[in-house]
């Protein structure tokens, strides 16, 4: 098919009688004669190359802040809303855990964060240098693999103008220019390999907004800050520089592929829009801030198009959790940040960790199309392997599962698709699915919404089962009526945490 396409679409001076063996060709490819769809469907399923693989991050956003997910979405983001028509939008992907910490762990790894002490993050390292990572996995398949952005998976620290081991470069990535944390949590200060770039001498006083709650607006904590390190200018310094390395990438007219995870610390607090998005959207303040994450997210796909790159990149797009967004807010703007989803940030409830995910890898996935396959971000590690043809250990594929059958709609695909899917909420409760079926082993929110606990009474739940194909919005617990069901997630929760408990 791939001959005769190229035979039909080559330009002749002549319109003399090709040599037999050709014309046998064309006539055997003409009598077939594939349509459009049939040739993009066979080019899509044979990946040519290793693609460019980018990898963009952001911070709290909600599944209904894009329009692309949620039509009543009061929030322009042209930036995002082009690229999803490009692409391919996971409705079911999920992060490994509902706060940043837990998110990012499960992605670089493909590892349940549930699995280790995610908490120690503060003081240690939260990956071993042994471990197999996203960024090894890619270097180990010939891959020059750069981050940008906010790591928050913890540091050996011994003293910030001492070396910073455990990060970044000491687990597959060849270059690293970030922060250590979210940008409301001290010390302040940028880190280049693994070394800050100036030590956090200087304090900065706790700030706050009126007319939100303490943890949203233009919300920080006081602490150590770098001399010349300024809150406003962190997420424009690093769209400068992921666009820097994908130009000098670009420069050096190498064969090699690249591999660049941005992690940009935003909408996370403090929401801090420059002058440009200020007033901008018509949810205030927050609003803004999503525009203008979705513009640094515009010039990072820009820049691939601007030096040729983005025809053989698979871009890939999420946020590592659910957004700050209480009921009020959603009366107070009418803009519901959680879209369709009940709950929030750090919840075991799927506003928490289901995320507006977005894949673009053009004449390889559908663009425009849609997947409602279960996915969650510990799957990138072996949907990565998938796509080099190399394996990984076993113990570094503990949780993975590749859904790039998935992307690629393969419907003979070799590989077990993901059907059920383990994750423990900001607050200690465990989420179990099964198919569309979801139990939360304990009662309330495990997270920010109130009430986040609720003792179980005589006589009544104790747990929460879900049907989401009939009930998205977790509004009808069905774990008293149906123990043999509640009875059979439990033992898929004993199945997957092993010794963990």
């Amino acid at each position: 098919v791939i001959i005769a396409k190229r035979l039909i679409q080559t330009p002749r001076k002549t319109t003399l009688p090709l040599s037999w063996p050709v014309n046998v060709l064309l006539l055997i490819c003409i009598t077939w004669m594939p349509t459009r769809e049939h040739l993009q469907a066979a080019e899509r399923s044979v990946p040519a190359e290793r693609p460019h693989i980018v990898i963009v991050l952001v911070d709290d956003l909600g599944y209904g802040d894009l329009s692309s997910f949620n039509a009543n979405s009061k929030i322009a983001t042209p930036a995002l809303d082009a690229f999803a028509l490009q692409s391919m939008r996971l409705t079911d992907a999920h992060a490994p855990g509902p706060l940043c910490h837990m998110s990012r762990y499960g992605l670089m790894t493909g590892q349940y964060p549930f699995r280790i002490d995610v908490n120690r993050w503060k003081e240690h390292a939260l990956i071993g240098a042994e471990q197999t990572t996203i960024a090894s996995l890619c270097r180990e398949a010939g891959y020059r693999t750069a981050m940008v952005g906010k790591w928050h998976l913890g540091f050996e620290e011994n003293g910030y103008d001492q070396v910073l081991p455990g990060g970044p470069v000491d687990v597959g990535f060849d270059s690293f220019f970030g922060i250590r944390a979210s940008t409301d949590i001290p010390p302040y200060f940028y880190i280049r390999g693994d070394r800050a770039v100036e030590p956090p001498t200087e304090q900065i006083d706790a700030n706050a907004s009126p007319n939100w709650s303490p943890i949203q607006g233009e919300f920080w904590r006081a602490g150590g800050i770098a001399p010349n390190l300024d809150l406003h200018d962190v997420l424009p310094t690093f769209a400068d520089e992921a666009t820097r390395i994908i130009d000098e990438h670009a420069g050096a007219q190498t064969a090699q592929p690249l591999m660049l995870y941005v992690a940009l610390p935003a909408p996370h607090t403090p929401w801090l829009p420059s002058e440009l998005y200020l007033n901008s959207s018509r949810v205030p303040l927050y609003g803004d801030f999503v525009a203008m994450v979705d513009g640094v997210v515009g010039q990072i796909l820009d820049r691939l198009q601007q030096h040729d790159m983005d025809d053989n990149a698979l871009v890939i797009f999420s946020s590592d959790n659910g957004p700050v967004w209480y009921d009020e807010d959603v009366q107070r703007t009418g803009h519901d940040s959680d879209g369709p989803w009940r709950g929030m940030k750090a919840d075991a409830w799927e506003a928490g960790h289901r995320m507006p995910t977005i894949v673009r890898w053009p004449n390889r996935i559908e663009p425009g199309s849609t997947s409602n396959q279960l996915i969650c971000f510990t799957d990138f590690l072996a949907t990565f392997a998938d796509l080099f043809g190399i394996g990984i250990a076993d113990d570094a594929n503990v949780d993975s599962i590749s859904f790039l059958p998935a992307l690629l709609n393969r419907d003979n695909a070799p590989t077990q698709e993901r059907q059920q899917w383990v994750m423990r909420s900001g607050r200690g409760h465990y989420v179990v699915r099964d198919g569309d079926w979801k139990w939360i082993d304990r009662l309330g929110s495990g997270g920010f919404s109130k009430p986040n606990r609720i003792a179980a009474t005589a006589g009544g739940p104790k747990s929460q089962l879900y049907d989401l194909s009939v009930d998205p919005g977790e509004q009808k617990n069905l774990a008293d009526r149906m123990p043999e069901k509640v009875k059979a997630m439990q033992a898929i929760l004993i199945a997957t945490i092993g010794e963990t408990q």
